[in-house]
């Protein structure tokens, strides 16, 4: 009996040893084999009982290990890591040991758990059998929305593709005859409750056939399949949050079987006995057997290394976006890092952190004219304010302002010291006495708000750019006295950057007024380039025109009685400019925008720096240049980047290649360095972390793009993430949070990318431009080279030069001299080996006879060639099926690159009868009204000349005459959905495919972070001129709708494309050609 009470007590031990200690979370992407669970923590991977405990830790690699996956006996882990630079496919033992690495594959751009796109090469679990490994990749998936599905031996060795053109996660029937998959893979997109054309759904294939069926069908996301006995689960959001659901393959029933409301389940894994799945960053296990659902109680020892306190070190690339301000005497050196305000010498010194804000933003210090002040903005009290203290006191620093929301920038003192101006996202300027507090609303835009501004010397008035009606920016002068403003520039043009002579004689701006047309040469057409002018304002009509054609001629001395007095210039050097007898500014209205001259200064780019001693200092795209007032000769006055300059400008901070110096503005001559790498501070993650994601809530709150935040309470949202934030060990967990928060939005191109954060060393593999496998001989056959061209570099493939006489079918034997018995993969061999001359023996046949060597410089990247070979292919598909009548052109997306494409197809096949638009694929961008345009092109008269050419000329030139139509599928995305609606808004054509993403809501550049995070705030879309939202969440419906069927589409069968020819054949049987030239006229 007592025996007995001693095992039971034994029994308890562990469950009273968790009591005290904190449970963990942000347990990322679980696993399960018999019974074990594997998941990722802080970018490593763990294992724990299934029925929790303490985890045991089995990687630590600087890059991350993640989606783990147990083979079906249990005995090993598959998962996708980066312990040799590049994010591949590995295996250990379960019970941990040396990672053994299984695929070597292309490196690839974005491939990141931080991205939207999501890392490459995941694992998506096993073949039941246990003998190979099935992967997800993007090499050749020219679109980096799409994926591939590889397996590869569970040993190593070579790949092969499962025979579909999309794929994601997956998982066999237990005898490996079908294959339940997702089609697309979306699942770091940041984008709840989708309900566009991406929403996936669960399709089941029959291995060996290219039949599909859709099993859930439905316009809610429906993903991660799980084939267990005769039931595939998978999760679903079709009533809103991500449960688990089963689908009976016998009774083709579908049920919910979890009823989780407040966090999605995510990245689930399974067993025969058990699916576990994250939930509020918390594992979950769910029993098969008798469908009870509980938390997995899990603790660590760890010793969180990634989150503790670190010193960070001022350098170029760790400054990011950092301002800077100087001292009146140019001493001292104010400027920002990781959130605090430093004071750094001039050249030798000490350094000062003036603010020590650990879990605060404070940023845009300035040094006031009169030296006595130090200003800055900080969210130290959770929103935006400003701060002052005496330039030798931090201790009594004051904060002068209450806002309760906002992003204030553009922090300037005015020229007296007494008042601070800045800048607000609602097209406001404020003033703040520093003295009474007071805030005072000086300018509130309605067009737009306040692009650069600029104080008299004498502090009366202020020179500002605001928006116009018409769109043009002109510039004001406001009398701070009265408020009142007047323009003074022209609103034919744009004009900018204001600043005010030091003599209060003079305004300067830049206006965009040199227009010059740039004939194409591809088309009769022009583009414009508008250079801008470098302008002089007298600001009174004496003031004098320093352009005005100057003669010599004799004038009397006057006595010396009547001479005036000269100018007393008072105070030590570095003191601000004092006259004796200084007057306020005068400024005569009448006539004054006429009165502005153009400077005799080159154009283009010209942006005024500093006026005074009768000369302006100038930027130009040549360094900083002087132009003298009375001669108006121009000298080069220094090639360094000009910073600051002090108030009294003799001295300025420069910059040169990542140097930083202050030197007097009588030479620019550089001598000591500023002292920049004295900056260091040290970093509270825990409390950074907590800012970032505050200030991107905050961020987000005053910028998206309808201030209703689309009916989402977006306090409770900021709340719900925010409690996880103290388990964050690991600055992508961080991400995920951010992520999960602006996701809740339901809102396309809600995008973050990760902040500054350890990360493995790429080592790209050297690529051939060519599919080569090992076969039955042992030796590398090359399957396929891609089409190519011989000249640049993108689209030339190593093996397909002319002179190397190398063609498909041939067979690589050797890699600098390792013969391909060694090696299970060729890329084995290609390691490291990008530009690096490699030898290759080579035959056209399996056999050392006969062989010979070859040199090629492998390339990094072969999306350019497979996307070129696959655009070829349907161009020659297209002229095949329609006998030459039809023409294909591809847009990749809607940047310069997709632009440049649509040009280099659409002016080559004007002479067909009708054009195929394809943009499938499409990821974006901002030019598809250019597109558009060309193609809405009617021909409205004919051009004939004698002698010509039989080609009938239209009127316009370059013009398509004959039906269009456009191809769409799920991957045409943002401009990518806004060119087929205008397709079709237009009348160009019928849409032919399936709905686009429906993601139009659009982004600019990322407010700066502490650590380099890039967030992008959705804040501008498109509506009809109807007055209706449009597409976003949805997409835009086609007017067929074909699917591809990707098993087809793996065999050359392109459904769509196929259905495009097949409509355009029918429309060209009603289609009336142009006429030709009609008969000699007879007067």
């Amino acid at each position: 009996m007592r025996r007995f009470i001693i095992s039971a007590m034994l029994a308890v031990l562990p469950v009273l040893a968790y009591a005290d200690a904190q449970e963990a979370r942000l347990l990322r992407f679980p696993s399960v084999g018999g019974d074990q669970i594997a998941f990722t923590y802080a970018g490593d991977l763990y294992t724990v009982s299934i029925d929790g405990g303490t985890a045991v830790r089995l990687t630590s690699d600087v890059g991350y290990e993640i989606f783990s996956r147990f083979s079906p006996d249990g005995k090993t882990i598959a998962f996708t890591a980066q312990y040799d630079g590049n994010t591949e496919v590995y295996t250990m033992p379960a019970e941990g040991g040396v990672p053994q690495r299984i695929t070597y594959t292309a490196t690839v751009d974005r491939d990141n758990i931080g991205d939207r796109v999501g890392p490459n090469n995941i694992v998506m679990g096993w073949t039941p059998d246990g003998k190979s490994i099935i992967y997800r990749t993007r090499w050749y998936a020219f679109s980096s929305l799409r994926g591939l599905l590889f397996t590869v031996p569970a040993e190593g060795g070579e790949p092969v593709q499962i025979p579909t053109t999309e794929g994601s996660f997956c998982s066999y029937s237990p005898d490996g005859s079908k294959l339940a998959l997702n089609r697309m893979y979306r699942e770091f997109r940041t984008w709840k409750y989708y309900r566009g054309g991406q929403a996936d759904d669960i399709w089941i294939n029959t291995v060996g056939t290219t039949e599909l069926e859709n099993i859930t069908d439905n316009d809610a996301q429906d993903i991660f399949p799980m084939w267990i006995g005769d039931k595939i689960y998978f999760l679903s959001d079709r009533d809103q949050t991500m449960n688990l659901f089963c689908y009976d393959t016998a009774t083709k029933q579908t049920k919910k079987v979890t009823d989780f409301t407040e966090y999605d389940c995510k990245f689930p894994s399974f067993s025969q006995d058990w699916i576990v799945f994250e939930n509020g960053g918390y594992i979950y296990k769910y029993s098969v057997k008798d469908g009870s659902c509980s938390k997995v109680p899990v603790y660590l020892n760890d010793e969180g290394i990634l989150a503790r306190d670190e010193i960070k070190t001022w350098s170029p690339a760790t400054a990011r976006r950092a301002a800077f301000s100087l001292s009146p005497d140019g001493s001292r050196v104010l400027t920002t890092f990781r959130g605090d305000v430093f004071s750094v010498p001039a050249a030798e010194g000490a350094v000062y952190n003036f603010t020590r804000t650990p879990g605060a933003h404070d940023r845009d210090a300035v040094w006031s004219p009169d030296g006595k002040w130090i200003a800055w903005l900080s969210d130290e009290s959770g929103e935006y304010q400003v701060y002052v203290m005496p330039y030798d006191d931090p201790r009594a620093k004051t904060c002068l302002t209450s806002f309760e929301t906002g992003y204030p920038s553009a922090l300037t003192w005015a020229p007296d010291s007494k008042k601070l101006y800045l800048t607000t996202e609602k097209k406001q300027l404020i003033s703040v006495d520093i003295a009474t507090k007071e805030v005072r609303t000086v300018f509130e835009g309605r067009w737009g708000g306040v692009r650069g501004f600029d104080f008299s010397y004498d502090g009366n008035w202020l020179a500002y750019g605001t928006g116009t009606e018409s769109g043009a920016s002109v510039i004001y002068l406001m009398n701070l006295a009265t408020g009142e403003s007047t323009p003074v520039t022209s609103s034919w043009y744009n004009s900018s950057s204001p600043m005010f002579s030091e003599d209060g004689k003079y305004l300067f701006f830049t206006s965009a007024r040199d227009l010059r047309a740039i004939y194409s040469s591809v088309e009769w057409n022009a583009a414009y380039s508008l250079g801008s002018y470098l302008f002089a304002l007298p600001l009174t009509k004496d003031a004098g025109d320093p352009t005005v054609i100057k003669g010599d001629e004799y004038v009397p001395a006057a006595p010396e009685a009547d001479k005036e007095p000269a100018a007393v210039k008072k105070g030590k050097k570095g003191a601000a400019k004092e006259t004796a007898a200084a007057e306020p500014m005068k400024v005569d209205f009448d006539g004054i925008v006429e009165r502005a001259v153009a400077l005799p200064v080159e154009g283009g780019y010209a942006r005024p720096l500093a006026a005074y001693d009768g000369a302006l200092y100038y930027r130009s795209s040549d360094g900083v240049k002087k132009l003298s007032l009375s001669d108006l000769k121009t000298v080069d006055v220094t090639k360094y980047g000009v910073l600051a300059m002090t108030q009294d400008h003799s001295k300025a901070l420069v910059s040169d290649k990542g140097k930083y110096y202050v030197v007097s503005t009588s030479g620019f001559k550089a001598d000591k360095q500023v002292p920049m790498s004295d900056i260091r501070l040290t970093v509270d993650y825990h409390k950074e972390w907590k800012q970032i994601y505050d200030e991107t809530w905050r961020v987000y709150r005053d910028y998206f793009y309808v201030e209703n935040m689309v009916g989402r309470d977006w306090n409770a949202i900021h709340d719900k993430y925010a409690v996880m934030l103290p388990y964050v060990q690991y600055r992508q967990d961080l991400t995920y949070l951010i992520g999960e928060m602006i996701s809740e939005l339901n809102t396309g191109h809600c995008y973050v990318t990760t902040g500054e954060t350890p990360a493995a060393e790429k080592l790209p593999i050297g690529l051939l431009g060519a599919r080569i496998a090992k076969d039955e001989t042992g030796y590398f056959r090359i399957n396929k080279i891609f089409e190519s061209v011989t000249w640049g570099d993108e689209r030339r493939s190593p093996l397909g030069e002319p002179g190397l006489g190398v063609k498909e079918g041939d067979y690589i034997l050797a890699v600098n001299g390792i013969p391909a018995s060694e090696l299970g993969t060729i890329y084995e061999a290609l390691v490291g080996r990008v530009g690096v001359t490699t030898a290759l023996l080579v035959n056209s046949s399996a056999s050392e006879e006969g062989a010979r060597t070859i040199y090629v410089d492998p390339i990094a990247d072969e999306t350019q060639l497979a996307y070129y070979d696959w655009v070829q292919n349907n161009i020659r598909k297209v002229e095949e099926m329609s006998d030459g009548q039809i023409g294909y052109i591809h847009i990749p997306d809607m940047s310069v690159a997709g632009l440049d494409e649509f040009t280099r197809l659409f002016y080559s096949q004007l002479d067909k009868k009708a054009l195929i638009i394809d943009d499938r694929m499409n990821g974006g961008g901002n030019v598809s009204p250019m597109i558009l345009e060309r193609l809405q092109r009617e021909v409205y008269r004919m051009n004939m000349y004698r002698n010509g050419s039989e080609q009938l000329a239209t009127i316009p030139e370059s013009a398509h005459y004959g039906p269009k139509v456009c191809l769409i599928d799920k991957y045409s995305s943002s401009d990518g959905d806004l060119f087929p609606y205008g397709f079709r808004q237009l009348g160009i054509g019928k849409l032919i495919g399936m709905r686009t993403w429906g993601g139009i809501v659009g982004i600019s550049g990322s407010r700066p972070y502490l650590d380099g995070q890039d967030v992008r705030t959705p804040f501008f879309t498109s509506y009809s001129t109807d007055g209706d939202w449009i597409i976003e969440n949805h997409g835009v419906d086609p007017d067929i709708e074909c699917d591809l069927n990707p098993f087809e589409d793996y065999l050359g069968n392109d459904a769509q494309l196929n259905k495009a020819v097949e409509v355009l054949l029918q429309e060209l049987q009603n289609w009336k050609p142009l006429p030709g030239v009609p008969a000699d006229p007879v007067r």
